[in-house]
């Protein structure tokens, strides 16, 4: 996939993003706002265990979001199983340089249109930490609504917080 929307390029990613990913996502203000499952330090190694999960996934579901020729965060969805098949998890970062300029808005917008006419998905959930009312704005500006709060349900950088949760149904 290739979405150019003006200020940034959603695409596929690509193993010749490594360093970038590697700058881009070695940012404690990025980490703190996003799962466990995302390190700090992220390192070049990091990177390359990303192309590898990437590299198993049977159709892309995670995409590059690339600023002024170079990738400088991502967005995704992890798909449902089982009951919950027709429910993806929605996520986006980006290098915290490129915060506040339209970029994420843009990008996740493009996404979830995408998300949401092209796979077998009615419903797009995005929980935000209590913390973070930026990811709150650019989920409400694209259509998601606030669902409730998931009160104490997030153990992040010492801190017991609310998740916010978020969705959008097709």
């Amino acid at each position: 996939m290739q979405i150019d929307l003006g200020p940034c390029i959603v695409r596929d990613w690509h193993r010749d993003d490594r360093a970038a990913l590697a700058r881009a996502a070695n940012d404690r203000s990025v980490w703190r706002n996003l799962t466990h499952r995302f390190p700090h330090p992220y390192t070049e190694a990091d990177a390359d265990r990303w192309f590898a999960l990437l590299a198993r996934m049977p159709e892309p579901t995670h995409w590059a979001i690339e600023v002024a020729g170079e990738a400088a965060g991502g967005i995704g969805v992890e798909l449902g199983e089982g009951v919950y098949a027709k429910s993806a998890h929605f996520g986006y970062w980006l290098a915290r340089r490129h915060w506040g300029r339209g970029i994420m808005t843009a990008a996740v917008r493009a996404v979830s249109d995408y998300v949401l006419a092209r796979l077998d998905v009615v419903r797009l959930e995005a929980p935000v930490f209590a913390w973070n009312p930026a990811s709150m704005r650019v989920l409400e500006k694209c259509g998601f609504a606030r669902e409730g709060v998931l009160r104490q349900s997030v153990f992040k950088d010492g801190e017991l917080i609310d998740a916010v949760l978020y969705a959008r149904v097709r």
